[in-house]
């Protein structure tokens, strides 16, 4: 007897499509909203019980991103099944389509369950480009899409420093090493400001970890972090050129298997200590010809790679007065980012309506502003925790901000959720500065109570 599909009725009698995504922070958790809103069933594989995504969703097993055994029974169902009700009945079903909300994934596994015939989105050879740094880079020179000088460097300790300072005598300092895997929210990322800080510091530890892995005498993560599904020991380092930018841009856009697409308007992302901290929708300010480049910048790395679902695509901008606005690709994202959270209050379609909707192959939303500009102000935990009734005092503050937290415990330096605030007015229209700021200060203000700092 072949294994039940998801087309099979017996399996869906509520008829309802079921997304099965891997990773249970707050990703998956918002994905939920707008899953039960459109009425799709979303099966997420979580790292803990109690954690972000398990707190909201019903059909949550536990289990590791490279565990094959639970990332099958996540896709087939069957994790749920001696627990289901009648009422969970849906849990029993093949998941439609497997998606992500991170990209540290397992690709030999990824490319072994698409031979088999689960649809897989974003596919494994697009969240290469995510995962790993260099082979962004690579892929970025194929489409000519504006980027810093880089190379990549190995070998030896000698071979390693050579290949650094080739790059600082083309380009000049300063220069940004980069593990390839595993880096996010500013970890694994390194401002190297002369020769002689190659010398002493962290960065004579990343290139000696790393040419000590790539001797196989490292066999646990080195440089600049990473994990198991991060790259493991980092046997190369990507060095950049660091680009002198004015700020930082994002584009999101979503895309159909069937070749959908839908773009937000490019955002301005602020970032404290590599981490993003505030972002406002549309980047003030920016020329007409900037943002069609942005745009078109990231549909055809949308279209080239074959991306599926949402995509963000991280930006430098270069803004000198009487110059055209110069972009540079920094990295990518194939999953629903903190950039795009502005959109849940902000636009006609929300990004995590958008994946949804993208990796089923279903019609688009809208992408249409709903505001003259929105912001968004990420609530980081701070240095003590929040007295009782924070939560509260927070929500009478602004009531008229949105307050989205995430169901995380506090830890100083963790995202524990986000503030978003949107300026009225015609949202063709450019905001004035000072609404900008106002909006900013208001947010700020909510989040100032939410990390107990008010």
């Amino acid at each position: 007897m072949s294994a039940p599909t998801a087309a099979d009725p017996a399996r869906r009698p509520t008829g309802a499509p079921v997304v099965a995504v891997i990773g249970g922070g707050q990703l998956a958790r918002m994905m939920q909203e707008e899953a039960s809103a459109l009425g799709i069933h979303l099966r997420a594989l979580v790292e803990a019980p109690d954690g972000s995504t398990a707190q909201v969703v019903v059909d949550a097993p536990v289990g590791a991103a490279d565990d094959a055994v639970a990332v099958r029974a996540l896709v087939a169902g069957a994790g749920a099944a001696e627990e289901a009700t009648a009422t969970r009945a849906q849990s029993l079903a093949p998941a439609d389509v497997l998606t992500f909300e991170h990209e540290h994934q397992d690709s030999e596994l990824l490319a072994t369950l698409v031979g088999e015939g689960v649809r897989v989105h974003p596919g494994p050879d697009a969240l290469l480009l995510a995962r790993d740094k260099i082979a962004m880079r690579r892929a970025m020179a194929r489409i000519d899409a504006p980027q810093p000088a880089w190379a990549e460097v190995s070998g030896t300790v000698q071979q390693i420093r050579a290949g650094i300072e080739d790059l600082a005598a083309r380009h000049g300092w300063p220069l940004v090493l980069k593990t390839p895997r595993g880096g996010y929210d500013g970890h694994g990322v390194l401002l190297v400001r002369s020769a002689a800080e190659l010398d002493d510091g962290e960065a004579a530890t990343w290139i000696s970890a790393t040419a000590a892995a790539g001797a196989g005498r490292s066999g646990g993560p080195a440089a600049g972090g990473g994990g198991s599904l991060g790259g493991a020991a980092v046997t190369s380092l990507l060095v950049e050129q660091a680009v002198p930018f004015t700020r930082e841009l994002a584009v999101l856009l979503a895309r159909s298997p069937s070749g959908e697409t839908a773009v937000w308007d490019v955002v301005e992302s602020r970032q404290v200590d590599g981490m993003c901290a505030e972002v406002i929708a549309p980047a003030p300010g920016l020329d007409s010809d900037a943002a069609a480049l942005a745009r078109a910048t990231a549909l055809a790395v949308a279209e080239r790679f074959d991306v599926t679902g949402v995509l963000a695509v991280e930006l430098f901008a270069v803004e000198t007065a009487g110059e055209p606005t110069r972009l540079f690709v920094n990295e990518l994202a194939m999953r629903p980012h903190n950039s795009g959270h502005w959109t849940q209050d902000g636009a006609l379609t929300s990004q995590f309506a958008q994946h949804l909707r993208a990796v089923l192959d279903l019609p688009l939303g809208s992408t249409e502003p709903t505001a003259a500009t929105t912001v968004m102000v990420n609530v980081l935990g701070g240095e003590r925790e929040p007295l009782a009734g924070a939560w509260a005092r927070a929500l009478a503050a602004d009531p008229a901000a949105r307050i989205h937290l995430y169901g995380k415990q506090w830890r100083p330096g963790r995202k524990l959720g986000h503030v978003n605030v949107t300026v009225p007015g015609d949202p063709s229209a450019a905001s004035a500065p000072e609404a900008v700021d106002e909006a900013l200060r208001r947010a700020r203000a909510v989040v100032a109570v939410l990390r107990g700092e008010a």
